[in-house]
């Protein structure tokens, strides 16, 4: 028996994930290594690079194999068009499937498979190009030696490789004899110009299954003997908890364990309802320690007292102690976020004898696999995940504390467990986007432009809550900094500081991390300076842009389209901002009034984005108009408020997101661009929070210098 042939009877058959090697007859695979065995295939050579991305069957069929977690984004559209492009596949063809977990589909921007920061196309541009042109110079050989004609007499068009004399062999009927071939050491990839699949606006491959309701989500799974978990959890790091009254939880029908762990006590029963009530029943003394009496003031003053002072240099050029003609100061403060996923957070595990087993929506596939290996005291490789569709990550789903419980009470009731985390169980004691405040001192020279920019950011850090990162020896957290200490426009004078802060809560990646806040602050002063220049705010930012063309592009197509200058109806204004995030640029122009309550309305975005070569223009747009809504509702109306040490908020009645009433209309214009490309699926929500801001501005004269935006203030206006 070979080793595919091993490989394929050792596999559950049919079309789920775990399925990856099932289907019928031999099977050209690309890479050495294939994900759910360590064994190499011995039908080929053994120099392929180490991935496991496409799967090429007798009847036609190709599989891409995606190491990436699709949370909404598209990577289960956009992996499979970079692979077929080069691969010339017929696209109707082509279906994906999500990768168990191998150090195979380590994501190449983190050394490890994970999915965040917006790089699942940028980190994976080259490598599963290559794989497609590997894959196509593979059918290509197998069809001339089959011939016997030169491999340059040979093309490749939709699925086949054609001769010049007119045969043709489908890459179905090429599978076995070039599995058979030796990958070549080099290959070239397609001129951009020649794309006809990369930059098109294929259909989701992912839209069938979430419509017909056969999609998988994690909280979906049922296991046979299954318990369902729900959790007391600490309100925050380090509480512990002093005396557990379970009394009225075990006399809840259908409870059949209460577990107390690190991170909470657990309720584990026959269904969710039963695990809720039984929770909602236990008596829970907690310690909070020195975080008893914690609040958002308390919080304030710890964040502006760091960047009140000297902290660690971020950006140092010229003189910092210099003066100008015309000096102006503000203060910006922005809150903690939660996530706020439409799933609640869940894992379902299974501890076994010989190993364990796990059903998630995560975003941190092989740092998981690891850690659960030391919870379950197994080797790595006896450590399977599951990954099943995100119902939204947003940065929640990297963070290991949900698989980790799952895998803790699997083990200690010795049955599989379905952990669920209510939406408001996370957001009481969850992870947070970290408060943040900013102390700006600008400086103006007697023509109105800028010469002097200093800035103290005080904020927790996220490099130190990770768990897998260290701050640098410059004591600069570059999350806590980016989208400031990296800013495009072009001052003589600037120094940039951070004083790291730790007021308690759980900080964690949010989408757009450090520039979510940062960007608010910075496009709301660099508005500021310009309307103490005089200066239109529009061409202010343009005049110092000259040595950043692509922020410079951006900010002017967004203006253009956006009509900038030209007469709006009565009541409405216009704010703009530009910014980078990702190896991304977005600009966009926020169109506003104010009602006679006080409340701002947003009527209109206008968002430019260069985010180099496109792969999918319809995803790209949706992903910007997603960001944007995010970034609105953070705007309008986010923020995670301590009293005595606890979280206030609960779940949207309280944390509210925008409505489908108060959606403006959204305009995206993408650049045509040669560069490689950037992400996508977080830089469209940090402009939009200034642009709106700014453009209050101009309707009030207010300038509103904290997050969420203060109503009072408008009404005061």
């Amino acid at each position: 028996m070979s080793d595919l042939q091993t490989l394929q009877a050792d596999t559950p058959a049919g079309s789920t994930r775990r399925g990856f090697l099932a289907g019928t007859g031999a099977a050209l695979v690309v890479g050495f290594t294939l994900p759910l065995s360590g064994r190499a295939l011995a039908a080929t050579e053994s120099s392929f690079t180490p991935n496991a991305w496409l799967r090429i069957t007798p009847d036609n069929r190709i599989t891409v194999i995606c190491g990436s977690s699709e949370m909404g984004q598209g990577v289960l559209t956009a992996i499979p068009q970079m692979m077929a492009e080069e691969l010339d596949a017929d696209w109707n063809a082509v279906s994906v499937e999500q990768a168990p977990v191998s150090t195979a589909f380590n994501n190449p921007a983190f050394g490890m498979q994970a999915t965040g920061g917006s790089t699942t196309v940028r980190g994976h541009w080259d490598v599963i190009r290559n794989a497609g042109a590997t894959a196509r110079a593979m059918l290509v050989a197998a069809a001339a030696e089959q011939w016997k004609v030169p491999v340059a007499e040979c093309r490749t068009a939709m699925g086949e490789v054609i001769h010049s004399s007119g045969k043709k062999l489908s890459y179905g009927a090429l599978a076995e004899a070039a599995s058979r071939q030796k990958p070549p050491e080099k290959v070239a990839l397609k001129d951009p110009k020649a794309f006809k699949i990369i930059g098109q606006r294929k259909k989701r491959l992912d839209t069938v299954g979430k419509t017909n309701g056969t999609t998988q989500y994690g909280i979906d799974v049922n296991l046979p003997g299954m318990m369902v978990a729900v959790m007391a959890r600490a309100p925050l790091p380090g509480a512990k908890v002093v005396k557990v009254d379970d009394t009225g939880a075990k006399a809840v029908k259908g409870v059949k364990q209460v577990i107390t762990l690190p991170s909470g006590v657990a309720v584990l029963a026959s269904g969710y309802w039963a695990a809720k009530k039984g929770r909602d029943a236990l008596k829970v003394d907690w310690d909070l320690g020195e975080k008893t009496g914690l609040s958002s003031a308390k919080v304030s003053a710890m964040l502006t007292e760091g960047a009140s002072k000297p902290g660690a240099v971020a950006k140092q050029e010229g003189a910092s102690d210099a003066k100008a003609d015309r000096m102006l100061e503000a203060t910006y403060e922005a809150p903690y976020l939660a996530h706020a996923c439409m799933e609640p957070m869940n894992c379902t595990a299974w501890v076994k004898s010989d190993g364990v087993e796990i059903w998630a929506g995560t975003q941190s596939q092989g740092p998981v696999q690891g850690i659960l290996s030391q919870v379950a005291s197994v080797d790595p490789g006896k450590v399977k995940v599951n990954t099943m569709m995100l119902g939204g990550g947003f940065g929640r789903r990297f963070a290991p504390d949900f698989v980790i419980d799952a895998t803790l009470l699997s083990k200690m009731s010795g049955a599989p467990v379905k952990l669920i985390y209510s939406r408001e169980d996370d957001m009481a004691a969850g992870f947070y986007r970290p408060a943040s405040v900013a102390k700006f001192t600008g400086g103006l020279s007697a023509d109105g432009k800028a010469t002097l920019l200093k800035v103290g950011v005080g904020s927790p850090s996220i490099m130190a809550a990770s768990g897998f990162m260290k701050i640098p020896e410059s004591g600069v957290d570059s999350f806590a900094m980016e989208g400031i200490a990296d800013h495009p426009y072009d001052m003589v004078n600037q120094r940039i500081d951070y004083g790291r802060q730790e007021p308690g809560p759980n900080v964690w990646f949010w989408r757009s991390v450090g520039h979510s806040q940062n960007i608010f602050f910075m496009e709301s002063f660099i508005d500021e300076m310009a309307a103490a220049a005089g200066k239109d705010p529009y061409e202010f930012r343009r005049a110092m842009l000259d040595k950043q063309p692509r922020y410079k592009q951006v900010l002017e197509l967004a203006a253009q389209k956006a009509g900038w200058g030209a007469p709006l109806p009565a009541g409405v204004f216009r704010g703009i901002a530009v910014a980078q995030s990702f190896g991304s640029y977005v600009a966009e122009v926020a169109e506003v009034s104010v009602g006679q309550d006080g409340a701002p309305r947003v009527h209109r975005v206008v968002a430019a984005v260069d985010c180099g070569m496109t792969v999918n223009p319809t995803i790209i747009e949706r992903q910007i108009e997603g960001a944007i809504v995010f970034g609105l509702s953070a705007a309008l109306y986010g923020k995670i408020t301590l009293k005595d040490g606890r979280v206030e908020q609960s779940n949207f009645h309280d944390y509210p997101v925008l409505r489908s009433n108060e959606m403006p209309k959204v305009e995206v214009h993408i650049v045509a661009s040669t560069e490689k490309p950037g992400g996508i699926g977080e830089p469209g929500t940090p402009p939009i929070a200034p642009a709106v801001a700014n453009a209050l501005f101009a309707a009030t004269g207010k300038r509103l210098r904290s997050l969420p935006f203060d109503v009072e203030q408008l009404k005061r206006a």
